[in-house]
């Protein structure tokens, strides 16, 4: 059995943050329905190239698997008709409409609460439900740029850069699962639903731990650097002989043994010998290290220093990483017979692993329009 076996969740929502959320509760046993446009459905659907060998988006089919699917036109009397019967027999709702549209609906938590008072009814946002962050548009990339994520990201102060991936949408559906999963304990011992509310802002905000920390207690505005690090030094990324190498030197300790493996005498250099000492000469330390670090490929230096004791290794590209996941037994991608439809699907597996209730791949995303 899994840890969520009986839940069933009604799940309004697109994109990526709420059903990235929604998917891992899948994993975890929970029944999922998706809830979408006639004809039209999930906008990632149509987000390809890259497709798979059936023409599917793999957007879409990277946060959509283990879930059941419906269409309902919620702006017809019969689509919400439809979505309310299916809410009656579900324990959450998901949604990620403007702030407003499932009140327009009559789906509003206030309306619904009424009627189904154990309901957990987890809204996501992009600012808030405030007037003035209704007007915004909740876009990971906006909020990548608005909540100063972009302004710490990048080579330099003058070039903000986005993060590679919709970052902030899967850090908030993170938080909108763990908030969920808290609301149906909480639901246990109560007797009562309740409102969970996300927003990609404060999301954000809360990834950006010390950097945002900085500033919360010490008045800090942080800048981007780069790939290094405002705290710790060496703590980023050089050019060795062939490709580019990470080493994440993280105290005293491991300073010491990095520099025995370079056959350089800095550990007790007094420039460099502390942490905040190698920081504050963080150019200084670079210029001896680079031209040494520039004479042996990635992959030695990164072998030499593991063996060590010292955090190392090369950057990987995205199948050079899944092939060290596999190396380490940790089986990264994930096939899924649909028993729908024979349909077969590869995702990235579920990261979090129980020692009694494992995670279920039971379906592949649902296809439109065929109602489960």
């Amino acid at each position: 059995m899994s840890a969520l076996n009986g839940i069933k969740i009604a799940d309004f929502s697109r994109v990526l943050a709420g059903p990235y959320a929604t998917m891992l509760l899948g994993d975890m046993g929970a029944d999922v329905i998706k809830v979408e446009r006639p004809g039209v459905g999930d906008d990632t659907r149509s987000w390809g190239p890259p497709l798979d060998a059936d023409g599917i988006a793999t957007y879409y089919q990277s946060v959509n698997r283990n879930k059941k699917g419906i269409t309902a036109d919620l702006t017809s009397p019969e689509g919400r008709a439809a979505a309310l019967a299916l809410i009656a027999t579900c324990d959450v709702l998901v949604e990620n409409f403007a702030v407003g549209t499932m009140e327009k609906f009559g789906l509003g938590y206030a309306e619904l609460s009424t009627k189904f008072p154990d309901l957990i009814y987890c809204s996501i946002s992009g600012f808030g439900s405030s007037d003035e962050a209704k007007a915004l548009p909740g876009y990971d990339l906006l909020v990548q740029g608005m909540s100063g994520l972009m302004s710490i990201t990048g080579p330099d102060a003058q070039h903000p850069t986005k993060v590679g991936v919709a970052l902030v949408d899967v850090v908030a559906g993170l938080h909108a699962s763990l908030g969920i999963v808290s609301a149906l304990h909480h639901r246990t011992v109560s007797g009562k639903g309740q409102k969970v509310e996300i927003n990609l802002l404060s999301s954000a905000l809360s990834a950006m731990v010390n950097q945002s920390g900085a500033y919360a207690g010490a008045g800090v505005i942080p800048q981007a650097m780069g790939n290094a690090h405002p705290s710790i030094s060496p703590y980023e990324s050089y050019s060795a002989k062939d490709k580019q190498i990470v080493i994440a030197v993280g105290n005293d300790g491991q300073f010491a043994k990095f520099c025995v493996v370079l056959g350089i005498d800095c550990a007790t250099d007094t420039r460099f010998a502390t942490n905040p000492s190698r920081v504050a000469n963080r150019m200084a330390l670079n210029q001896i290290l680079s031209p040494i670090l520039a004479t042996k490929s990635a992959d030695e230096w990164a072998q030499r220093l593991t063996d060590a004791g010292v955090p190392a290794g090369a950057i990987n590209n995205m199948e050079s990483a899944i092939a060290l996941a596999n190396r380490l037994g940790l089986n990264p991608i994930i096939e899924i017979t649909d028993p729908r439809d024979g349909a077969v699907s590869k995702t990235i597996a579920n990261p979090i692993t129980f020692s009694a209730t494992p995670v279920e791949y039971r379906l592949g995303p649902p296809r439109l329009g065929i109602d489960d």
